[in-house]
């Protein structure tokens, strides 16, 4: 595949919302641009998003076979970082979730980094939620809030939305915010609750420069192949899924590509 990559493929220039690059041999940057607030559309996630992601997979996969016999393995590296459209400040994205676009990038088999650049709402928030790390402006220069507003227009969530924030927000207190109050929170109360992991003061570019930083240090976590698996296996409930999926609980461990990362706590995150 040639970088730039534009989604949807066989869309005309104008309605190619969404573009993929390669900024270094071990980084992959998918920009959502779909319209002002980047709503995740039928469209974004069927022809553009899931394509994107499974492009993304691939490139990584072919660089990992061909590097298991070099030393020191720099070719199995990876990383992907998601952020919003980048010549604005204002949205990361005001979407609408499906379930696909929400297991793909929760189960990758390399470190997955939203780069939080504006509001991430509904669909949008979960999409972050499904990325292994959060980077999210600080809105000192422009307000931003993640929310699942669901509960004020009476739009009942789909299990997908429950079953990620069950394996993601372990404090109650803070579970309860989110889905029964739709709780606006700032970057710094999304910090304070570990929804992000760092906020960052500046533009899109600020943070997408620390979202390269994480990736830097994350990427080789990638080269042994196993980053989807751990994150599978830390968050399963075994006793359940083995009595209910017998002998092909195992097949589809040894088979996973993707996952979530690790309990986060209510704090102790970083500011930067």
């Amino acid at each position: 595949m040639s970088y730039p990559a534009k989604f949807p493929v066989a869309a005309s220039e104008p309605e190619q919302i969404l573009t993929l690059t390669n900024p270094k041999p071990h980084l992959w940057l998918i920009e959502l641009h779909n319209g002002v607030d980047n709503r995740l559309t039928v469209t974004m996630i069927d022809h553009a998003l899931q394509p994107a992601l499974d492009a993304v997979e691939k490139a990584w996969r072919e660089r990992w076979r061909s590097s298991q016999d070099e030393k020191g393995k720099e070719g199995a590296k990876g990383a992907l970082i998601i952020v919003g459209r980048r010549n604005q400040d204002k949205f990361f994205s005001n979407g609408f979730d499906f379930e696909s676009v929400l297991s793909n990038p929760n189960f990758f088999n390399l470190p997955t980094i939203a780069a939080i650049n504006g509001h991430c709402f509904a669909g949008g928030m979960m999409l972050s939620l499904a990325c292994d790390y959060r980077i999210m402006t600080d809105g000192s220069k422009r307000n931003a809030f993640m929310c699942m507003n669901e509960i004020h227009f009476g739009a009942p969530w789909p299990l997908s939305f429950a079953a990620l924030l069950r394996t993601k927000v372990m404090n109650p207190a803070v579970h309860r915010k989110i889905a029964l109050e739709g709780h606006r929170f700032t970057p710094k109360e999304a910090l304070a609750a570990g929804l992000v992991d760092y906020i960052v003061e500046g533009n899109t570019a600020a943070i997408l420069a620390k979202a390269e930083e994480v990736a830097e240090t994350l990427s080789p976590l990638a080269r042994e192949g196993v980053w989807g698996i751990i994150k599978v296996r830390s968050t399963l409930n075994i006793g359940p899924a083995r009595k209910a999926d017998g002998s092909r609980w195992t097949v589809g461990l040894a088979s996973a590509s993707l996952g979530n990362d690790s309990e986060r706590s209510s704090g102790g995150s970083c500011v930067v």
